[in-house]
């Protein structure tokens, strides 16, 4: 029997959780564990509010989401239009307004788009505890994280500095084979400080640093970005499911990412 409190602050919720508990924020994978019989913790903890962790605001040349911000709400913020094509990619209408981001960035393959976008775009944590941490080295960790997101701080892309695309099957329809992610600032007509994240080529999104390395002074053209293709792969260790074969992601890598780059759709 699973027994469900609820408590009044991040802090209490992340003690609680740490235990022998799951945290409940949109509930659209700890509800489906609960309806499939699936979830093993005895004990459920949620917030009796998370309307001051909802909120979207731009900081400079940066922008804080609240962990508790739905796909919703993502759409309905003006200062995150970015990301809007990223959260018209998760679920459906019923399942953007339960969906929270920092519930995404802990959603294992083939969920979890959204949490590609957010480590393409620098993403950096502050954490239940006060302290703050990069995306990146959360995702590493992410098995045996026991702190809660407060909220997560991205860049704010210029331009079509910012592209995204998910690769889906027609059935099951939605999930997601592999998902891209791509910040390209540029100078002079250059790249400079590209970041490449992929969805499904690893136990949790990573980042293609070699594909980034091979970008760097590149212009964005079929010849500038060869290197980044050829490179797509490299250090990456993509796994087989039921959706497709490790192989398989391994082939298709670098067209989708020459699809991504060039800027050829948000889909397919």
């Amino acid at each position: 029997m699973v027994t469900v409190t609820t408590v009044d602050t991040l802090q209490e919720a992340a003690a609680s959780s740490a235990g022998q508990a799951v945290f409940l924020g949109g509930g659209t994978l700890v509800m489906r564990s609960v309806n499939y019989g699936e979830l093993s913790a005895p004990q459920i903890v949620r917030l009796r509010s998370v309307t001051a962790l909802r909120n979207i605001r731009a900081d400079g040349a940066r922008v804080i989401i609240g962990a508790a911000a739905t796909m919703g709400d993502v759409l309905r913020s003006s200062d995150v239009s970015f990301l809007h094509p990223v959260a018209r990619q998760v679920g459906g209408p019923a399942i953007r307004n339960m969906a929270t981001v920092g519930g995404n960035i802990f959603a294992p393959h083939p969920y979890g788009d959204f949490a590609v976008a957010l480590l393409a775009l620098d993403g950096k944590l502050r954490m239940s505890d006060g302290s703050e941490t990069d995306l990146e080295s959360l995702l590493a960790a992410r098995d045996t994280e026991r702190r809660l997101v407060e909220s997560v701080s991205i860049a704010r892309p210029a331009g079509d500095d910012f592209r995204f695309r998910k690769v889906s099957r027609v059935k099951p329809k939605g999930v997601s084979v592999m998902s891209l992610a791509a910040w390209l600032p540029r100078s002079a007509g250059r790249i400079s400080g590209a970041r490449i994240a992929f969805g499904a080529m690893a136990p949790t999104p990573v980042r293609a640093r070699s594909a980034e390395a091979a970008l760097e002074g590149a212009s964005l053209d079929e010849n500038g970005i060869s290197g980044a293709l050829s490179a797509a792969t490299q250090g990456l260790s993509p796994p087989d499911d039921g959706l497709a074969s490790g192989w398989y992601r391994s082939q298709v890598a670098p067209v989708h990412l020459k699809r991504l780059l060039l800027g050829e759709g948000s889909r397919s």
